[in-house]
């Protein structure tokens, strides 16, 4: 009782804390916060110079005595400091003092998440300010906010597709029936397109323009008989001097191949594992793609075509685990039943 009075006067949070982009959603307000998981702090004195969007501008771009740091790696906490002073940032931004009263906050987090990093998070958390720290898997919060009907005895089949996580499970009346989850993501394949880059044309790229060749061109199955071409700038790594290089589409869906059949056999391994009942359901009701990773070019294709089921892409994919565990703000008994302290 005395919790639900508190919840009145306190403006709670959900929080999407991905590898990539960190998601803050207000009850009563929505998605308010969508920026980079990134911070920019001097190396002397650990004073943070920048967080988010600002941070991003800065990558690549500050002298030695300041570092840019990606907190979250593989979808759990690299940096402990780091990810509180991020979290401190998201949280006075959406806040602002609004209220006297600490808010309560539910952070969606992969679904291997080990015991060590659930305390990691809801520590970071804690010291960010918060009143009470609620984790909910990945997955189960996806399927809820692309309205999937989790509660129902039927099989809902939602693949997470993050930034340093691929999710994939199996759920049916509120709970995971099955989950597999893989350390591979968007960061992956920025990573493997900068790789291929540097070795195929002696050419150096750095991470916000590896990313722009993925979104400009990146695709997973071929889509149409024009292919797209990106022109990009770096350095020549042998003569050190700032050039440009034209990149193609079919170059770029090759080298993602490797990342894009990791999340291709974790599908596979969790259809292989799902009862028989549970998988009739996903013949008629199809696989759900979630998270940035969703909006590669021809994934959902690439899936259709290995699996021979229908793949549903929702409108805003990304924003699919910020509204799940958003919606659980205003639904406390769905969260006390898939909530992992409760569901473990």
């Amino acid at each position: 009782m005395f919790n639900r009075l508190l919840g009145y006067f306190s403006n709670d949070l959900a929080i999407d804390l991905g590898t990539a982009n960190t998601l803050v959603y207000v009850k009563g307000a929505g998605v308010v916060c969508n920026e980079p998981s990134m911070v920019v702090m001097r190396n002397d004195t650990k004073k943070v110079v920048a967080v988010g969007l600002e941070a991003k501008r800065m990558l690549g771009k500050t002298p030695a005595n300041i570092s840019t740091i990606r907190p979250m790696k593989d979808g759990v906490i690299a940096d402990f400091e780091a990810t509180g002073e991020m979290l401190k940032y998201f949280i006075r931004k959406v806040h602002k003092r609004r209220s006297f009263i600490s808010p309560r906050v539910i952070i969606g987090v992969p679904s291997d998440i080990t015991l060590v990093e659930q305390r990691a998070v809801k520590e970071a958390a804690e010291s960010a300010g918060a009143r009470e720290v609620y984790l909910i898997e990945e997955p189960m919060a996806a399927a809820v906010g692309v309205g999937l009907p989790v509660g129902e005895p039927r099989g809902n089949m939602i693949v997470d597709i993050g930034g340093g996580t691929t999710d994939v499970a199996v759920i049916s009346l509120d709970g995971v029936v099955f989950s597999k989850a893989v350390r591979v993501g968007g960061d992956k394949m920025d990573a493997i397109i900068s790789a291929y880059i540097k070795n195929q044309y002696n050419f150096m790229i750095g991470e916000k323009t590896a990313e722009e060749i993925k979104i400009a061109i990146g695709s997973a199955y071929k889509t149409g008989s024009t292919e797209l071409t990106i022109e990009v700038n770096g350095r020549d790594m042998i003569s050190g001097i700032p050039k440009r290089v034209s990149i193609r589409e079919d170059e770029i869906r090759e080298v993602l191949a490797e990342p894009v059949n990791i999340i291709m056999n974790a599908i596979k391994a969790a259809l292989e594992n799902t009862p028989p009942e549970l998988a009739s359901d996903i013949v008629d009701n199809g696989i759900v793609l979630a998270g940035g990773g969703a909006l590669l070019r021809g994934i959902d294709l690439l899936i259709k075509h290995e699996t021979r089921l229908p793949v549903i892409i929702p409108d805003d994919p990304i924003l699919a685990v910020v509204k799940g565990v958003g919606s659980m703000l205003e639904n406390i008994e769905l969260l006390g039943r898939v909530a992992i302290d409760n569901a473990r």
